[in-house]
């Protein structure tokens, strides 16, 4: 299908959109039942079991707070994307509403605490109001057992912006809110405008009825989907300028950019926090975005945006390098070479475009003046357009090309200049402007499918992880789109095709999807303040998935010792000391607390037959990394430069349960610059899904020559690979006297 063909579609999709919002509008109800937020089951957990977590974490190491362990990124069916990838073309199992997130983090993860994160995009009136009340409902049960609750629920939503190009995009953000009260809550979550010129397909509710209408009446339970949609494109755009508690209260609330995210949430004045997250994640983020232009007062607030989300099971967000996907060039941006390292995809473009060229019989240099129009026209196609200019390209010939072949779980198509290690040597000295990020850690799952914490087992690829996200990009109308292997590359417009996740790699991206991380808190008890007091001050780590209990002190501050999180000023050489234990081994099956709350069918449903059930055997640490990195000071001073990874590497004794190291920096008095240390607590190497996501045969060169990507796996295969589980400390932060 060519261009003009996919316009036509898109018009379709404007006109059946138009329907289906005047049908919902107009009362007529044969479209099938709206989804809805449900209500949770069960009773809260038994007090003796709750009291046996934090016991058997007192047997690693003594310690006067207790650590807690949550998920503070979880979707339900009231997200578009969710609410497809429950769908029988995705391969779905049905709608998991907000409840179920509820009960599966209190039986069948076993967490302290979650939120709930749906897109505000798709959040309507009524949808917002089931929310808060199933929250709510979530919490009562926690409050009704007396005493500290077995699980505090949290409330938020994803600010999910996306750009055309690095100068336009933000990124995505969730935004969680402290309290339950009426007068805690937003009337109406704060949704992403798309960028001025952008058509939008993702960012804006109408926009996306209208990018999907069309399907809704061509898929299996079309009707469902259709009522979605309509629900969707039938509620307005609250008007600019106008107070926010001056808006009417059936309207969409949108803004362009975090500033004025940032000024909304003032203008309501409630406490909340927000968390940027799937930085380096190049499904939705254009090729040679970073940070920079948010290091400023319009656009990051300190006192609000305090925590990053380091990793999810979308993949990691840590780890800098120094390739790029894109590169300046004297007549504007420009494919690199690739390198033993890196293969930019552009690179590969232009190899697929030659290789069909010579395969025509088409002489050489033909063949080559079209493999660099190719690399050309991906390269202006801005963002995940770039696929689009290789007609009818499979996703197993891009072999490895836009991946991070050495960094820990990485997320598709990594965007290094992103990463969360890139934003920390940043620093910035104009004046009244702020001087640099100052972010604690988290990991969360990001997971779609209301399983808030699925990282307690590796198993059920299919439904603890995201992995169905790659059945919707095979299955949608725009994968049917141009099959024709031409040996010539056609231009993609960028500023013309609506930026929608259906138009990216959605089908190869479905390898890179992993069980859960979780957020950590160091926390004074159980309580919701409890809660919420931590995550305010930073006491924060994050773990690409099981319980590692860590500790990381500066502890020669005056004063004592300050945990991770903390920003001090100090002179002396800074001394440092880590503690960590690793997480228990799991047992089959559900605890007994777990299968006496639900029934067999629910545990068979939502828990997939599987619960966090921890043995008395912890795994071994099998090393501290240490990471530095010095805050820029010149013009000279690229990431590269400024980013000591790993700076110290302290191997552990596996004989022992847990490993305690010390260290100190004797460089930091004789330097003139911020710098800031955290440290990363790794377990042996366990079997783990997508840890070799593409399955690449490498030839003597390391070169990617053959896939057995996960994408391609049966719905059984779980795609297991060794990795080593981590913990990422947040960072302490030590700056020398002016």
């Amino acid at each position: 299908m060519g261009r003009i063909a996919r316009r036509v579609l898109l018009a379709m999709a404007v006109v059946v959109a138009a329907l289906l919002a005047l049908l919902w509008t107009s009362g007529r109800g044969w479209f099938g039942e709206p989804v809805t937020a449900g209500v949770p089951r069960g009773a809260a957990l038994p007090f003796e079991v709750v009291e046996r977590r934090g016991a058997r974490q007192a047997g690693a190491f003594a310690a006067p707070k207790q650590i807690l362990f949550g998920d503070l990124h979880v979707h339900s069916t009231f997200s578009l994307d969710a609410f497809q990838m429950s769908l029988p073309m995705s391969g779905g199992e049905g709608a998991h509403p907000v409840s179920d997130a509820c009960d599966f983090a209190r039986y069948c993860s076993g967490l302290d605490f979650w939120s709930i994160n749906d897109h505000a995009t798709a959040l309507t009136p009524r949808r917002w109001r089931e929310t808060v009340e199933a929250v709510r409902q979530c919490d009562g049960i926690a409050e009704g057992a007396g005493g500290e609750p077995d699980l505090v629920s949290l409330l938020g939503w994803e600010w999910t912006q996306m750009g055309s190009r690095p100068e336009n995009h933000w990124g995505h953000k969730n935004v969680i809110l402290r309290g339950l009260a009426d007068d805690e809550i937003p009337t109406r979550p704060i949704a992403a405008a798309p960028p001025d010129g952008v058509p939008s397909a993702f960012n804006s509710s109408r926009g996306g009825a209208i990018a999907l209408g069309a399907a809704a009446l061509l898929v299996e339970r079309g009707h469902d989907l259709a009522a979605f949609l309509a629900e969707l494109a039938a509620v307005p755009e609250c008007p600019a300028g106008v107070p926010v508690r001056d808006l009417p209260e059936d309207c969409s609330e949108q803004v362009k950019t975090p500033g004025e995210l940032f000024a909304k949430l003032d203008d309501w004045g409630v406490p909340s926090l927000v968390i940027p997250h799937g930085t380096t994640w190049g499904m939705y983020t254009p090729p040679g975005s970073d940070w920079r232009k948010q290091l400023s007062s319009d656009q990051h607030d300190p006192d609000r945006q305090t925590l990053i989300e380091v990793y999810s099971g979308h993949g990691s967000s840590e780890e800098y390098r120094s390739w790029k996907a894109v590169e300046a060039g004297p007549e504007g941006r420009r494919c690199p070479e690739p390198t033993a390292e890196y293969l930019p995809s552009c690179w590969r473009a232009g190899e697929i475009i030659a290789e069909r060229c010579r395969e025509a019989g088409i002489d050489e240099a033909e063949c080559l003046r079209r493999a660099a129009r190719a690399r050309k026209n991906f390269v202006d196609a801005d963002r995940n357009g770039g696929p689009w200019t290789v007609p009818g390209v499979q996703a197993s010939e891009w072999l490895d090309a836009g991946q991070c072949r050495d960094c820990f779980q990485p997320a598709f198509n990594h965007r290094p200049q992103a990463s969360v290690q890139a934003m920390l040597a940043l620093s910035n000295d104009e004046v009244g402007e702020p001087e640099s990020f100052r972010f604690g850690f988290v990991a969360s799952s990001d997971v779609h499918s209301s399983r808030p914490g699925t990282g307690y087992k590796e198993f059920a690829r299919r439904w603890m992880t995201d992995a169905r996200m790659g059945e919707v990009g095979r299955s949608s109308l725009v994968a049917a789109y141009a099959r024709d292997p031409r040996p010539e590359s056609e231009r993609f417009d960028a500023a013309g095709e609506p930026p929608s996740v259906a138009f990216f790699e959605t089908e190869r991206n479905g390898s890179f999807f992993f069980t859960g991380g979780l957020a950590a808190v160091h926390a004074e008890g159980r309580s919701r303040d409890a809660v919420w007091e931590a995550l305010e001050r930073r006491e924060t780590y994050g773990t690409s998935g099981p319980r590692i209990l860590l500790w990381f002190d500066l502890v020669n501050a005056v004063g004592g010792a300050l945990p991770m999180g903390s920003a001090v000023v100090m002179s002396e050489v800074p001394e440092f000391r880590v503690r960590a234990a690793g997480s228990f081994e799991p047992k089959p099956g559900c605890p007994e607390h777990a299968s006496k709350a639900l029934a067999s069918s629910e545990i068979a449903r939502l828990c997939r037959g599987e619960c966090y059930f921890p043995s008395d055997f912890r795994r071994p640490i099998q090393r501290i990394e240490v990471v530095r990195i010095r805050r820029s000071a010149g013009l000279g001073d690229g990431p590269e430069r400024l980013i000591e990874d790993p700076w110290r590497v302290f191997e552990c004794d596996s004989s022992r349960e847990g490993c305690e190291v010390r260290f100190s920096d004797p460089e930091y008095a004789t330097s003139d610059r911020e710098a800031l240390y955290y440290v990363r607590a790794i377990e042996n190497a366990s079997p783990t899904i997508g840890a070799d996501p593409l399955g690449c045969s490498r030839d003597t060169a390391g070169r990617c020559i053959e896939l057995d990507p996960c994408f391609d796996r049966p719905n059984d295969d779980d795609c297991l690979s060794p990795s080593e589980h981590r913990a990422w400390s947040s960072p302490i932060y030590v700056r020398p006297m002016s």
